[in-house]
């Protein structure tokens, strides 16, 4: 019976820099798909986002402390000089967001380069993972395989066309660890029946302002045929799970400072897209007048310009999810080492993990600096055995 030193389950983002990490065991990876890297290979309009030039715990949802621990071991800076070494050379695109030259290819390319020797098996689904006494046993659809040390790298259920599933959450469960409920994150929110009116303006883009809970975050909201999407909204569905948001139409700007022409309508007077206002008039039943000639309730329905309170009715769905918020509960892990502190022997890297990042390369940092300390952390377990 072969026993293999690391099992890695999952030939994504970070399974791969685990294993470019530790090529000096015996190796094995399991994928599900046909090819590895799915993830990568679609992310970031095909470029690939891989990191960001502002790295924080505040940019993500989890426990900042853990997050914190893992990236003082190996932060953005580290994955750039990493990247740069190997060859990759990222360029900075939206101001801080560092993407792939020219394609994601070119960052699979060195991933695979990098762990070059590494044996993959590909289109093999994982259906258990069992401790043994001193080692795991792993049932698949190709068969049993048998390990030291397993790792799960097998991501979340965002991004189901690419086969993505919740078996990384099955197998920790079944292994004693506690998960939080996953959610689709990063993703577009669907509109109550109030505010369908919303939907008539598909394809229209406005800077926005949203608070959600006790965030507030700034960008783009797109409207689209089933709700209302945007990188601003992207970022505000990981923090939102039910209950009202906050729209600002105007951020930066005085409602009252707006209406200098008396004679003028207050519609006229908006700084918005004339498609927007009339939409938004029409819903609140306002009527296309001078600032000054409205009564105090339509003054108040104007103001809601500033600040639009509903709860959305819900996401978009795993289908259109660039993430999966949730997972692993961090308290049952070592940041030090990835390794669960239930099960000797079992690591964790990546999206399975209860940390989910903001849009802007967040999310792939994340894969690529729980891999370098689950790499460490395998490496320390298998030496001392």
């Amino acid at each position: 019976m072969q026993i293999y030193d690391v099992l890695i389950l999952g030939a994504g983002a970070a399974g791969l820099m685990v294993a470019t990490h530790l090529k000096r065991y015996n190796l094995l990876i399991l994928e599900h798909n046909p090819r590895p890297a799915a993830k990568i290979a679609i992310s970031g309009g095909g470029r690939c986002n891989i990191t960001n030039q502002i790295l924080s715990p505040s940019y993500y949802l989890g426990d900042k402390e853990f997050i914190a621990t893992v990236f003082k071991a190996f932060d953005n800076h580290d994955l750039i000089h990493f990247l740069q070494r190997h060859g990759l050379e990222p360029v900075i695109r939206k101001g801080t967001q560092y993407f792939c030259p020219t394609r994601a290819q070119e960052l699979i390319d060195l991933l695979l380069q990098t762990s070059a020797g590494v044996n993959i098996v590909y289109e093999t689904e994982v259906q258990g993972v069992e401790k043994v006494e001193k080692h795991f046993r792993v049932t698949t659809s190709q068969g049993v395989f048998h390990a030291k040390t397993v790792l799960i790298a097998t991501g979340g259920l965002s991004y189901s066309r690419i086969g993505a599933s919740g078996i990384g959450f099955t197998i920790a469960e079944s292994l004693g660890h506690r998960i939080i409920p996953p959610r689709p994150a990063l993703v577009g929110l669907t509109l109550q029946p109030e505010q369908s009116w919303m939907k008539a303006l598909s394809g229209l883009s406005l800077p926005v302002m949203v608070s959600v809970g006790r965030r507030t975050l700034t960008g783009d909201m797109l409207f689209a045929h089933r709700g209302i999407s945007g990188p601003v909204i992207l970022d505000t569905s990981l923090y939102w799970n039910q209950g009202k948001i906050t729209i600002d139409f105007l951020p930066g700007k005085k409602l009252k400072s707006l209406f200098k022409s008396p004679n003028k309508t207050a519609m006229t007077q908006i700084p918005l897209p004339k498609r927007f206002v009339k939409a938004f008039f029409d819903a609140l039943e306002l009527p296309n007048i001078a600032y000054k000639a409205m009564s105090e309730v339509q003054k108040q329905k104007l103001s809601w310009l500033k600040s639009y309170a509903f709860a959305p009715a819900g996401t978009f769905g795993y289908t259109k999810a660039e993430v999966t918020k949730g997972g692993v509960a961090t308290d049952e892990i070592n940041p030090f080492t990835m390794q669960s502190r239930l099960v000797e022997g079992l690591f964790f890297a990546g999206e399975v993990v209860d940390v989910t990042g903001q849009l802007g390369g967040y999310n792939f940092q994340w894969a690529f600096s729980s891999a370098v300390v689950a790499a460490q952390g395998l490496s320390l377990q298998l030496s001392s055995d």
